[in-house]
């Protein structure tokens, strides 16, 4: 178990950040996604000793919190979503500056910053002053600050953030690759759906401080209804009603094509029935795959009932 929290609440003032969260985390990439302020910094920093919760309890790699939280900062690296770098230091000295914060010597520092610079792809930058760099060296040089004490886990906040879609491909590539070849279990939030998809096994989704949904990305979008992808010319919101008078779960994506998850025991021919009975066309109709994308609408979309 690499996190387990109970009951776990934090308030910002008047503002409740986490409402009366439990969970146990034990996969090796897990997403923690949420739109923007629905918790997830909140539940990081909380989880690394950082943020006093009101009530509940957390527990990191099977380490109380509140008791044992610098031992546990020993044993995780933290990718924050701001800038966290010294002006005024090169990456390799900023780098090994990390690993001496965790204790390293100086020398196994200086050598391991080295190493995971050219494995972040910056042992070329690595004697230019941090600061001179673009957002994308940043981020990398984030990730390798993070890396530098050999972690058993790793808090990755936001790692795309300001990337082109090169770096961040690249970015992804170095996650996967860390939670697999590496075998160093990483915990990646993100508002981006298709960076979780791509990178994590596991997900969370939070919305407002509450924990929606959790479990396998594959069990998940592995649902017992038939998802399909339709686009109808005529009187859209007639027929968008009808789903909603049988309870049929839909909705609007790019271009005004509907997806619509039917239950086992209605059939596609049902569409064609519906649409007869209000003179409206079928343009377009196919099976498709649930994403991660359909799961988390679902989700959310939910939670606003």
């Amino acid at each position: 178990m690499i996190v387990q929290l109970n009951n776990l609440s934090v308030s910002y003032g008047e503002i409740l950040a986490l409402d009366d969260i439990s969970l146990e985390i034990s996969g090796n990439s897990v997403g923690l996604l949420g739109p923007n302020g629905a918790g997830k910094t909140t539940l990081i920093r909380t989880l690394l000793g950082f943020l006093k919760p009101d009530s509940g309890s957390s527990a990191v790699l099977g380490m109380d919190v509140i008791i044992r939280q610098m031992e546990i900062r020993q044993m995780v690296g933290y990718m924050p979503e701001g800038e966290c770098y010294v002006p005024g230091m090169t990456a390799v000295r900023y780098v090994a500056y990390a690993g001496q914060l965790c204790g390293m010597p100086y020398r196994d520092a200086m050598q391991r910053a080295h190493e995971v610079l050219q494995y972040v792809g910056m042992d070329e930058e690595r004697y230019r002053m941090v600061e001179t760099y673009s957002a994308g060296m940043k981020q990398r040089i984030k990730l390798a600050q993070a890396l530098v004490h050999d972690p058993e886990l790793l808090f990755l906040d936001e790692p795309t953030s300001g990337m082109d879609p090169a770096g961040r491909q690249d970015m992804l590539d170095l996650i996967l690759d860390i939670s697999t070849a590496k075998d160093i279990k990483t915990i990646v939030s993100s508002h981006l759906l298709p960076d979780i998809e791509y990178a994590c096994q596991d997900v969370i989704v939070l919305d407002r401080g509450r924990l929606l949904i959790q479990g396998n990305i594959e069990e998940l979008k592995d649902s017992s209804h038939s998802l399909f992808e339709l686009k109808v010319k005529g009187d859209l919101e007639l027929f968008t009603s009808r789903l909603d008078n049988m309870k049929i779960e839909w909705r609007i994506g790019n271009n005004n094509i509907l997806k619509v998850s039917l239950p086992e025991n209605i059939k596609p021919k049902f569409f064609f029935q519906i649409a007869r009975e209000d003179d409206i066309q079928i343009r377009h109709l196919v099976a498709t795959q649930n994403t991660l994308e359909d799961v988390f609408a679902q989700a959310v979309g939910d939670s606003d009932l």
